[in-house]
């Protein structure tokens, strides 16, 4: 399987079914039913007026910050349709984070949901004049929608960019991965590999569109005879409910849900299910035959990034333990700290080569720098550590950059610290990961206090959650005197505690 670059993009397809079958099913979102047609017709509206009425061209910049819902949808399809790049901003940022982001992309127009228009505005964020609202009084979006013209434009190359998705940033600032409508058919295929689809399969989809395994599904139904069923937000205790009601045969995970879900009391909605397949990253293998024995499906683990075409390893053949072998489109192994590849069994830094066109990023947007650090003669150096076995499968050992996997996302300590160390009494702070009850990690912060100040931790916590998001509020907070430092006064996090039992606890709030 090999995409022409030069060939235009899949969001032909699109159109395609909707002008032979306008009323086959996309699928459902929280029991709402979507059709091509319909969701057709609603992008082509809102494509005309991106392009026409607000004069905004091919490969301009659209940031986007909205929850999960059917115009949500419809917005991903107008951009793709128009050429116009799409900036997914996740609905829980807030703050410093936000505002980096809403002005480095530098986008032309802004989509948002009325409810979080607020948020925005306080996050101090330079933003487009051009914005349109999904609902409140000030809905623009709605009405747009509506439209009957369609939009008479040749689509975009699969070369060209069909996102610009920031990363959480590890050691610094948020990146922004160019992201082609090549990769994002890549990235289909992976799933294809990864899920064994057959037709008639029903997806139930709960992670936002923002990022990239959210996005990547709504693409699927333009490929296979598949169908979605999309809700706003993953919910443990009506998780079996809706996937009941959806005849879902596949489910997606990440982090810590199954893990909830294992915690949740025993029900008959369990094992009365459709479900064949649980797809995502990270379950770990001392679980993963209870999860199986309890539920009745088969866990099929993956690993990937969003700068190669999101998954890079598959593990169709269910090797606890492992996050599977590389797709047939790229090259993965592990090198050592002097760069040198190392044999089976050895850990290392998970390395990446493409072995078709176009499955690796081309650079991070206006990002030189972090451009040059992760792409090398050819190569994507992922900064995550792991190891390969005799079989060539993958067996992950988490990030050697700093940031920490909470509640499913990558936590930038960057973010964090920036965040922390305006707060009047704190005069340093490092954020570091810890052994989580749920999940892969929680944030534990260390603080150093101003002279002369004393730092109230309940008050210092209340002070963070309304700068950050709630996935990036440390759970631990201890106070230091002193940080241990390199020779150029860095401090060094790999000496800092792991223990927590002695520390101020935000969940002894609730």
């Amino acid at each position: 399987m090999k995409f022409n670059l030069n060939d235009p993009s899949f969001i032909l397809a699109l159109r395609d079914i909707a002008i032979r079958e306008p009323e086959r099913s996309f699928g459902s979102f929280d029991q709402r039913s979507l059709t091509f047609g319909q969701l057709d017709r609603q992008a082509e509206a809102l494509a005309v007026h991106l392009r026409r009425d607000l004069g905004i061209q091919p490969g301009e910049r659209a940031a986007i910050m909205m929850h999960n819902s059917p115009e949500a949808i419809a917005v991903l399809f107008a951009l793709a349709k128009a050429g116009i790049v799409w900036v997914p901003v996740n609905a829980r940022q807030r703050g410093n984070g936000l505002k980096y982001i809403l002005e480095h992309s530098d986008p032309s127009v802004l989509f948002a949901d009325a409810n979080l228009w607020q948020v925005i505005a306080d996050s101090g964020a330079t933003c487009p004049s051009r914005t349109l609202l999904l609902g409140g009084e000030e809905d623009s979006l709605s009405k747009t929608l509506e439209g009957r013209e369609r939009l008479d434009a040749p689509a975009p190359a699969m070369s060209e960019l069909y996102a610009l998705m920031y990363t959480s940033g590890t050691t610094g600032k948020p990146k922004g991965v160019r992201v082609t409508h090549a990769m994002m058919a890549y990235a289909l295929k992976s799933v294809e590999l990864l899920c064994s689809i057959e037709s008639g399969d029903v997806f139930f989809q709960w992670e936002p569109f923002y990022h990239i395994g959210g996005a990547q599904m709504l693409l699927l139904p333009l490929f296979f005879e598949v169908r979605l069923s999309l809700t706003e937000r993953f919910s443990a205790s009506r998780f079996w409910e809706q996937v009941n009601a959806s005849g879902a045969t596949h489910i997606h995970y990440l982090g810590g849900v199954l893990q909830i879900l294992l915690k949740q009391p025993p029900s008959e909605l369990e094992k009365a299910h459709n479900v064949r397949i649980a797809w995502g990253g990270g379950c770990p293998s001392e679980i993963w035959s209870t999860l199986q024995d309890r539920f009745g499906f088969e866990i099929r683990e993956c690993y990937g990034m969003t700068e190669a075409s999101s998954l890079t390893t598959v593990n169709a053949e269910g090797k606890k333990g492992s996050v599977g072998r590389a797709v047939p489109w790229l090259n993965v192994a592990i090198h050592d700290e002097q760069n040198r590849s190392v044999p089976a069994g050895e850990p290392g830094q998970v390395v990446v080569r493409e072995t078709q066109p176009g499955v690796l990023f081309e650079g991070y947007f206006r990002n030189a720098e972090a451009t040059e650090k992760a792409l090398k003669n050819g190569l994507l150096y992922t900064g995550d550590r792991g190891w390969l076995d005799s079989e060539g499968f993958l067996h992950f050992l988490g990030r050697i950059t700093d940031s920490v996997r909470c509640r499913g996302e990558n936590v930038s300590a960057w973010e964090v610290e920036s965040v922390t160390q305006q707060h009047p009494d704190v005069e340093e702070c490092a954020m570091i990961g810890v052994a989580a009850d749920i999940g892969e990690q929680d944030i534990k912060l260390f603080l150093k206090p101003k002279a002369g100040h004393a730092i109230e931790l309940q008050e210092l916590h209340q002070w963070l959650k309304e700068r950050l998001a709630s996935y990036q509020c440390p759970r631990y907070l201890a106070v230091v005197e002193e940080f241990e430092r390199t020779p150029s006064h860095r401090i060094i996090k790999h000496s800092l505690p792991l223990v927590t039992h002695k520390d101020w606890d935000s969940q002894q709030l609730q």
